[in-house]
This record gives structure tokens, sequence and C-alpha cells, in this order.
């Protein structure tokens, strides 16, 4: 997985991005291809916020998570949580439809009513 991290109004710091590089890593292990993902981690006035844009293939993901009293870390677990539902969701649509699992218009026989 291709990681850039950008820092807004945070020092940049070797923990965190390992700690992000850390939880992408488990991320990219649901994907089936190569991902990107663009991390942007920024602090305004007392909350941290840490978004997370990831493409691969046909799946595209945004999500962005805040935090209270300037913690980062958690800002981070959130938003990796966030994404990873949206993975699970996405490979789940992804089944149920290669399986035939769906229901459509043509499968719902309609009977007329009887008029008597």
């Amino acid at each position: 997985m291709n990681i850039s991290i950008t820092f807004k109004n945070v020092p940049s710091s070797d923990a965190v991005k390992s700690h992000i590089e850390k939880k992408l890593n488990k991320l990219d292990k649901m994907l089936d291809a190569l991902a990107e993902a663009q991390v942007v981690l920024s602090e305004e006035k007392l909350r941290s916020i840490a978004e997370i844009n990831l493409t691969c293939n046909k799946l595209k993901i945004n999500a962005k998570d805040e935090a209270e009293d300037n913690n980062m870390y958690s800002a981070i677990d959130g938003v990796t949580e966030k994404i990873k539902t949206q993975i699970t969701k996405f490979k789940e649509k992804q089944r149920r439809h290669l399986a035939g699992d769906k229901q459509s218009i043509k499968d719902e026989v309609l009977e007329p009513a009887d008029s008597e």
C-alpha cells in the first residue's frame, strides 16, 4: 500500500507515522489489489482530526474522524475502524452479487387478482 501522510498544524513524528502504517497494513490485507492512501492529520482548537482517502481499483473510500483533547491516536483508530467497516460492506456486496443472491423484479411473479 502506498501511503502519503500530510500534517496540518501538527508537528510530524515518527511514532504517529508508524502507528498509521501499522493500522493501514492491517486494512491492506483485506484488499485484493494494490491500494493508495492519503492521510491528512490536523488539529483545530481542542480536537484532533484524521482523514483518510483510500483508492483501490473500483473502491474509493473517504473517512474522517475527530477526537477531543488533542488525542491523535484515538482519531486515527476511529477513522481506520470506519474504513474497515466500509471495506467489509463493499466486499459483502460484491460476494452477494457474484453468488447471484440478488432479488429482481423478474423473479417476483405477480399473480393477477381474481375478479368475480
